[in-house]
């Protein structure tokens, strides 16, 4: 809950001689409820007479107040969201202010859905969205995973523009932690949205993410970005010979990371499938490496890389018998 639920100083709706024109509503869970929730008499109080100024269609000063108090108990309740969206615009409530309130509930409460909800509709009615970045970026300092700050954020830059200094933010969180998942997953955005994919753009990602994997080799972050990038890259996973160079030196050097096997198996499926296998990027080097993961590197996914060695095998075998059938036909 946003606010302590302690009655302490607290003055009832019930007791409040402004509210005596309205007759609360209790909460109706039908006759044999199967989960009784216990709320305190301060949580029923509030509700109650929520419920019945919502019946009524009441919008007021007095209603908006209520709203924020079944805010502070219940920050995630839609319906009392939505209803103060309602009230702030029949009333046309000052939105700078209801920004800084939402900010306040935000900071109570993180990772709530509704609150940042909220928190765009104000910002699309203001199409002011100068404090988002910084909003969000405080979230994220306080969690650099929370995916309401960042879903919020992506909203922001995308329908905004506010790219300029984003590849910063992103670089001095994946330096403070270079498994952030989600800030490589920023990076991508960024990239894929702003900068775009243009040759020399893919080339500096790739040499990014090898450098990261450099620092930490078996970081799966940087292998899944690296993977992505190389989407982009027209000569595919298993044409770009500083790609399968780099891979190719920490397999030699002993690294045998599974996302580094994952990796060249990768460049394996790629090179045969454009008809350009060899002994080192083919299938007999697939099925060992996929071996190799089932039984000793990968383990906990040994059923996947045991199917994925098979449908090598089938490969290598339907490879095989079309090359005895050329053969029979030459002769």
């Amino acid at each position: 809950m946003y606010d302590s639920d302690s009655d302490i100083g607290w003055t009832f709706y019930k007791d409040r001689p402004e509210w005596k024109d309205i007759t609360p509503v209790p909460e109706d869970d039908g006759p044999n409820p199967v989960v009784v929730i216990a709320h305190s008499e301060k949580f029923e109080d509030v509700y109650d007479y929520f419920r019945a100024v919502l019946q009524k269609n009441e919008k007021s000063e007095r209603v908006l107040q209520l709203t924020k108090d079944a805010v502070e108990l219940n920050p995630a309740n839609y319906t009392v969201w939505q209803y103060r969206r309602d009230i702030l615009k029949a009333l046309g409530t000052d939105l700078r202010s209801e920004l800084d309130y939402v900010e306040s509930v935000i900071k109570h409460s993180p990772k709530n859905y509704q609150v940042w909800h909220h928190r765009r509709v104000l910002v699309e009615w203001l199409q002011d969205p100068s404090q988002e970045l910084e909003l969000t970026g405080d979230a994220l300092l306080q969690d650099p995973k929370n995916y309401h700050a960042w879903q919020h954020r992506q909203w922001a830059m995308k329908t905004f523009g506010l790219y300029g200094k984003e590849m910063e933010f992103v670089e001095n969180l994946i330096k403070e932690d270079v498994r952030n998942n989600s800030a490589w997953n920023q990076r991508y955005f960024v990239v894929n949205n702003h900068f775009g994919w243009s040759d020399m753009n893919v080339q500096k990602e790739i040499c990014y993410a090898m450098e990261k994997i450099k620092f930490v080799k078996n970081n799966e972050s940087a292998w899944n970005y690296l993977r992505g990038v190389m989407l982009h890259d027209k000569r595919g996973i298993s044409g770009n010979a500083v790609v399968t160079s780099f891979c190719e030196e920490l397999y030699n050097n002993k690294c045998r990371s599974p996302y580094l096997l994952a990796f060249i198996i990768d460049i394996c499926d790629d090179a045969i499938k454009k008809g350009e296998s060899s002994s080192f990027h083919g299938a007999d080097r697939a099925i060992e490496l996929c071996h190799a993961l089932a039984t000793k590197y990968d383990k906990i996914r040994s059923k996947y890389w045991n199917y994925i060695g098979e449908k090598f095998k089938k490969l290598k075998k339907e490879q095989e018998d079309q090359q005895n059938n050329t053969e029979t036909e030459e002769n």
